[in-house]
């Protein structure tokens, strides 16, 4: 019997691919995870979604083009600004991964803010995320923004009427100064049935993997669902300006939520592919005096996995 030849070169490579989408499964397999908790939580819940073989092809068109995206900012010096506001569990982390999955972080970060301590509740309200903005050639990213003071802090009674007021007088002068500053600034609201919330939250009581992500504060927002509803109403009436207007993604089929906002985002921003040079691989110097000194063994991290 003829034996096939292996060619190593070949197998390396196949492993390089393989662990290249990894990432994408293992983001997925959550998605799985919590489908499989929704048909025992509620069996009628399951809704059809894009096939999952097109939504990576998709996905990773888009991410292609996100990495165009980054070089050009990279190479032109623009600056951007990205805000996801959206409901708990309405899909903001989700597509903000996908975003920055292939990105470097040196170009594209995302702002992620805690709720603000006692010398920030007494500053401008805006002070706390301007050292967050951008500078030439970077894209930030915020989960949740400025609007928190519309949204969470109106709601919950963190903010006075007189603050929430002054607020939606603020908010469009305060993005108008950072567009005319040459900061190109994108607001996405992700919309989510009543119904659809309520699901994922069963799933993140159900699913140990996913408890952390349920707050007191998010459980009282489906208590609020009414009222959290008429502050985005006005929200995005008294806010959606000609210099920053609002988009709304609509989110009850997360793939794709992600694949359509990342596809509005593409093409709301002016970026063309930019000319790299070749890159070459440089001859590895030897010297052939060196010699190699053993490392202790209590230097390694034992091999548990083998």
């Amino acid at each position: 019997m003829t034996e096939i030849s292996r060619d190593p070169s070949k197998e390396w490579l196949q492993a390089e691919l393989e662990d290249s989408f990894d990432e994408d499964y293992e983001l997925e397999l959550g998605d799985a995870t919590l489908s499989e908790a929704i048909a025992k939580v509620q069996p009628n819940a399951q809704k059809p979604t894009i096939d999952r073989g097109l939504y990576f092809r998709h996905l990773l068109d888009l991410q292609r083009e996100l990495i165009k995206l980054q070089t050009w900012v990279a190479h032109s010096g623009a600056k951007v600004v990205v805000l996801f506001e959206g409901r708990d569990s309405a899909g903001k982390g989700g597509a903000i991964k996908r975003i920055t999955q292939r990105l470097n972080p040196r170009v594209c970060r995302v702002v992620a803010l805690p709720a603000p301590t006692e010398r920030e509740r007494s500053q401008w309200y805006f002070q706390r995320y301007v050292p967050h903005l951008p500078a030439r050639g970077e894209i930030v990213l915020f989960d949740r923004s400025w609007y928190n003071r519309a949204g969470v802090e109106r709601v919950m009674g963190f903010a006075s009427a007189e603050q929430v007021e002054q607020f939606f007088e603020d908010a469009p002068d305060f993005e108008r100064m950072l567009v005319s500053s040459g900061i190109i600034l994108l607001k996405y609201w992700f919309s989510i049935s009543d119904e659809e919330q309520q699901l994922r939250f069963l799933t993140r009581i159900h699913d140990p993997m996913k408890q952390w992500k349920l707050s007191p504060m998010d459980l009282q927002s489906r208590v609020r669902w009414e009222d959290y509803t008429a502050a985005k109403e006005e929200m995005l009436k008294r806010t959606n300006t000609p210099a920053a207007r609002w988009y709304i993604v609509e989110g009850n089929d997360k793939r794709r939520a992600r694949l359509n906002c990342i596809d509005h985002l593409l093409k709301q921003i002016p970026y063309r592919e930019v000319p790299q040079e070749t890159v070459e691989l440089p001859q590895r110097k030897f010297n052939p005096n060196y010699e190699r000194h053993p490392i202790e063994k209590e230097l390694y991290v034992p091999r548990v996995y083998g």
